[in-house]
């Protein structure tokens, strides 16, 4: 049986997370509150799927699937496939990491995978071994070709004709 200030300990870690999370430099992720917080004395095998942001603190062997966030905490090992939206990792994770919108790697982070991404943030003191693949957003895509076109047109000199 659990006592209660074992209790209270994880509560301390969560909001001290939330608190960091709070404090991410301007320009960082911007996640949606937690739906789960999975602690660092927890042992996860299998598949995960989920919207929103979880975080986790544990040991997880397997699958994430979200179009959320996952946020990956200092003590956590994963060693899983991720697809997720937004992922924030200052663990370890081994295995490949697909997100739609961003990673954020955070010292003190060991990564080892490809990672498939439109875009990447590293700090200093992150490991990352594997392979980096950036595609562009499909919003943003969409936008880059039609400025691409106005700016061509509007800054190219005027022809200038000469007489035979």
């Amino acid at each position: 049986m659990w006592k209660q200030e074992e209790a209270g300990g994880g509560e301390v870690e969560r909001e001290r997370w939330v608190e960091d999370k709070r404090s991410l430099p301007k320009g960082g992720p911007i996640l949606p509150d937690e739906v789960a917080f999975v602690g660092k004395d927890v042992e996860f095998k299998g598949v995960i799927t989920y919207s929103g942001t979880v975080r986790i603190d544990g040991s997880l062997e397997g699958e994430i699937h979200t179009d959320g966030g996952l946020l990956v905490g200092p003590e956590a090992v994963l060693k899983a496939k991720v697809s997720a939206g937004t992922v924030v990792c200052q663990g370890t994770i081994h295995g490949d990491i697909h997100a739609e919108d961003q990673i954020v790697l955070r010292a003190p982070a060991v990564v080892q995978g490809s990672l498939i991404t439109p875009v990447l943030s590293m700090e200093e003191g992150v490991v990352f071994n594997g392979t980096l693949e950036m595609k562009p957003q499909a919003k943003a895509e969409g936008l880059r070709d039609v400025e691409t076109n106005v700016v061509s047109i509007t800054s190219r000199p005027p022809v200038q004709r000469l007489a035979a």
